[in-house]
């Protein structure tokens, strides 16, 4: 999971960018990056960290020009921040950025492709940078007997041709310069993108960015997604051309975007992501009436702050009360997306402060967006009970998470998965649960499908272990989960910390 935005301006997009950035922060919090151009020149900053404490006014008055584009990072694999910062850029052909949301499942593959086949060298462990290289070498191959001369059209077929190489999840922000940006998404559409405009007295704009709400906070208005296998090519005047590149698409957006990794007022794909919140929180309280008629709970409390939406419903459907019994400190990251196990634990204490008296002598129902490796859970669990609450019950808006992830979301091998060869009774016993609920696939695939008749499908691999890009072979799986691990992200940091003592000796 990242968060890309790129701009073509009627004045200087720096500071668009970096608003955007901010806004989009939840979506990457290891490193950003923004780069711009002014029509040959390119400007660019980048690290590790967050958007505030990347940029300051010296970097920002550096960043000229009426187009760019800007990046927040999010690891699945425990990479150097600095290093693997975004946006990266190759200077042939013509001067060539891109920012990539997504994960490629072929990324070894193609990067032997390019070193042997195409003669490029790939300098890091990021398949977004293995991505940048597999669309330059298809441009170059497009304006190879052009003499240099670029044409929409030949932006098309390189995206074209980049689809039939590129397997995974991806949704791109590219820059070339001089031209103009491009975006595109993979033929299933796994990560979303939207585009926006905006028309004033100083002309026109047109924003490119993973979530709408990054479009509303300055003023454009949303005109549609990038639809699967499309390629959307934005003039530097600020004209719009797009057209389908690949053969065989179909909308099948991630499920665990709607679940926990959007923000509530966002849309993708036509989906208001509050409406499925509501919507999840609606059919879980259902199912519960269903299974459990004879329920003794006394107030559903959820856990801040993806829940609040799913839990307020629940408790609206369920005739329950509803009360905010847990304070979150807003200056704690999320704890998902934090590279390791001990910091996440840490982490949890220091960002929740439970409201006693809320819980002292009640029979409190816990509401979460997911269950991912459990520990979180049982964390919150026992502070509800040393708030003092007689029973603690857990409710997840997302059914077993029982499977890794492969397309852009760091979830852990299948080992750390509580879920994973568990029973739902075995999990509730593991997270210190008197009784679990885990809301139904079917009932979750609904919730996002009614608010878009396009969507055909959905991946739910991390839930059902159906991959829909297919190729995901054992061998794939237990290699990333030697890449994703905490044990392999606590080497890999201590690593890192030895090369900066090192550095500074």
């Amino acid at each position: 999971m990242c968060g890309v935005v790129g701009i073509v301006g009627c004045g200087p997009v720096n500071q668009q960018i970096y608003d955007a950035l901010t806004v989009v922060q939840h979506r990457g919090q290891d490193a950003a990056g923004i780069m711009t151009c002014d029509g040959r020149r390119v400007f660019l900053r980048k690290d590790g960290g967050l958007v505030r404490d990347v940029f300051d006014a010296r970097h920002m008055f550096q960043l000229e020009g009426n187009m760019g584009l800007g990046h927040v990072r999010y690891p699945t694999a425990g990479g150097d921040n600095r290093s693997e910062a975004q946006p990266f850029y190759v200077n042939s052909p013509f001067g060539l950025a891109l920012g990539h949301n997504g994960n490629l499942v072929n990324a070894h593959e193609l990067s032997l492709e390019l070193f042997q086949d195409d003669l490029r060298q790939i300098n890091t462990g990021s398949d977004s940078e293995v991505l940048l290289n597999v669309f330059a070498h298809e441009l170059m191959e497009s304006v190879r007997n052009k003499k240099g001369v670029l044409q929409t059209q030949d932006i098309f077929e390189a995206v074209g041709r980049l689809h039939r190489r590129c397997r995974g999840a991806y949704a791109v922000v590219a820059m070339i310069v001089g031209y103009g940006l491009v975006a595109f998404r993979d033929p299933y559409g796994i990560r979303p993108l939207v585009v926006g405009e905006r028309t004033g007295s100083s002309g026109h704009s047109v924003m490119i960015a993973s979530e709408s709400v990054a479009l509303d906070v300055l003023g454009y208005r949303r005109s549609g997604d990038v639809a699967p296998g499309e390629a959307v090519f934005v003039k530097t005047d600020g004209t719009i051309e797009r057209q389908v590149c690949a053969s065989n698409t179909e909308l099948a957006p991630c499920l665990f975007e709607f679940v926990y990794l959007a923000r509530p007022d966002s849309i993708m794909d036509d989906v208001a992501v509050y409406k499925s919140r509501l919507r999840m929180g609606e059919k879980l309280a259902e199912q519960m009436l269903k299974v459990w008629p004879d329920h003794d709970i006394d107030v559903v409390i959820p856990i801040p702050d993806t829940s609040r939406t799913s839990a307020l419903q629940l408790a609206n459907v369920a005739g329950l009360k509803y009360r905010e019994g847990f304070i979150k400190n807003r200056y704690i990251g999320r704890t998902f997306i934090m590279p390791g196990q001990a910091e996440r634990q840490k982490s949890v204490r220091q960002k929740l402060n439970a409201i006693d008296l809320e819980f002292r002598g009640k029979n409190v129902l816990l509401v979460d967006d997911s269950i991912v490796r459990g520990t979180t859970s049982k964390q919150i669990i026992q502070m509800a009970r040393d708030a003092g609450a007689k029973k603690a019950y857990f409710a997840s808006a997302a059914p077993p998470v029982r499977y890794p992830n492969v397309y852009g979301i760091d979830m852990p091998s299948r080992s750390e998965l509580v879920a994973n060869g568990r029973s739902e009774e075995e999990v509730g016993e593991f997270i210190g649960a008197d009784r679990l609920l885990y809301q139904r696939l079917e009932d979750l695939i609904d919730a996002v499908r009614e608010g878009s008749p396009r969507i055909s499908q959905v991946d739910a691999s991390c839930f059902d272990g159906n991959y829909i890009t297919g190729n995901v072979s054992e061998d794939f799986l237990q290699s990333l989960a030697g890449e994703r691990s905490d044990q392999a992200k606590q080497k890999s940091a201590e690593a890192l910390d030895v090369a900066e003592i090192s550095a500074y000796h």
